[in-house]
């Protein structure tokens, strides 16, 4: 140890690596800051987006501009991988892409890829989970209206996208899918169950139609002279 003299050798570098990595990390902060921000808005574009179809509206304006941020996002962040990776980031991602794929199913048009989103696997995948959930809500809609058809489409759809998630069964650490797998079976159960009992009231109700339109348009009987 050295009092009051000329600091080691050793030492006289370390001023300079300080510098250059506060340097870094303020640069780092700075750009996190600005990912939360388009992250927030990323998110309330695809809230907007869902909302949006549940109300019958054309979303398509809300999408493209949640891609576009998107893309911001990304290019953003392409030197800083930790950040894009990160759990705000990755949360907005993952809304962003249950928005896009339910856009495309009510649509009748292919699921889009993830590459054509530009999100990573994981934000993809958990957001396919929770299409599901949007799904059924699109599911009761239709039953409330009476629309078996098209009830029954929907809870196709959600079926279709539980055998994909199934074939994935990966560590929470690559992926946290496993409790949505779990939901979204528990949610296709139900739902599957409930357009049983729809199904089943209609055709109770048509009989009973019939058996009434029988019983109205037959010729009575005369009575005794």
């Amino acid at each position: 140890m050295t009092l009051g003299g000329a600091r080691p050798k050793s030492m006289k570098g370390l001023d300079a690596i300080a510098r250059r990595l506060e340097g870094e990390l303020d640069e780092k902060d700075r750009v996190r800051e600005s990912a939360l921000r388009s992250a927030r808005d990323l998110v309330r574009a695809a809230g907007a987006a869902l909302r949006g179809m549940h109300r019958g509206e054309d979303v398509r304006r809300t999408l493209a501009h949640a891609r576009e941020e998107a893309r911001k996002l990304r290019a953003m962040l392409s030197p800083h991988p930790d950040l894009w990776h990160s759990g705000a980031v990755e949360q907005a991602l993952q809304e962003m892409s249950e928005a896009a794929i339910v856009h495309s199913l009510l649509n009748g048009r292919p699921v889009p890829d993830p590459r054509e989103l530009g999100v990573t696997s994981a934000a993809y995948l958990l957001g396919l989970a929770d299409t599901v959930g949007e799904l059924r809500r699109f599911t009761l809609d239709r039953l409330r209206a009476g629309d078996l058809p098209s009830a029954a489409r929907h809870l196709d759809a959600m079926e279709d996208i539980f055998d994909v998630l199934i074939r994935f069964d990966h560590p929470n650490a690559i992926v946290p899918l496993r409790h949505k797998q779990d939901v979204a079976r528990g949610l296709i159960e139900r739902t599957r169950g409930e357009l049983a009992v729809a199904t089943r009231g209609l055709a109770l109700e048509r009989r009973l139609e019939k058996l009434e339109k029988r019983q109205t348009t037959s010729p009575k009987k005369r009575g005794g002279s």
